[in-house]
């Protein structure tokens, strides 16, 4: 019988850009998301690893972010801010765009939205289900562990709903 391969997990995040972030609430999503026995596949950490004197960095920096998107098994985004940071955005759409089971995490407590039922633009949750999207969503660091949401039951491999079909 051949072993189960580890899930991957592409972290879409904009807290690479603040030192205190990265150090602070970083490890601490990641470590849940592990805590699930997913491999974390944190952008900073793996593709900032670029030379940036030298010219083009940005645009292989880009690349080696959307390849990361193509070829993990899904996107947890964290969606903080108002609006969201935009690299976080274009990730997730690629993700959507693909079928990838993706999650949302938002422990800011702002809305930005004009949905009376969805916390953010309708758009982010267009790669959920209709019914049961909430179990795609998380507002707390805690949350991520929990055995009744979505994440936590894809990690376990049972099966989950999938929005492209209206599940």
């Amino acid at each position: 019988m051949e072993p189960t391969k580890q899930k991957t997990i592409y972290l879409a995040n904009p807290y690479g850009f603040s030192a205190q972030q990265k150090a602070l609430l970083l490890p601490e999503i990641s470590a849940a998301l592990a805590a699930l026995g997913l491999e974390v596949w944190e952008p900073f950490e793996r593709n900032n690893q670029i030379d940036f004197s030298q010219t083009g960095w940005a645009y292989r920096v880009a690349q080696a972010d959307v390849r990361d998107v193509v070829e993990a098994d899904a996107v947890f985004a964290v969606v903080n801010g108002a609006p969201p940071d935009e690299g976080v955005m274009v990730e997730l759409g690629i993700a959507i765009a693909l079928g990838k089971p993706t999650f949302l995490f938002r422990d800011d407590f702002r809305r930005v939205t004009d949905s009376e039922e969805y916390p953010l633009n309708l758009m982010l949750f267009a790669g959920m289900p209709q019914e049961g999207w909430r179990d795609y969503y998380f507002t707390s660091v805690a949350e991520i562990a929990s055995p009744e949401k979505a994440l936590a039951r894809w990690a376990r491999d049972e099966v989950i709903a999938d929005a492209r079909r209206g599940e």
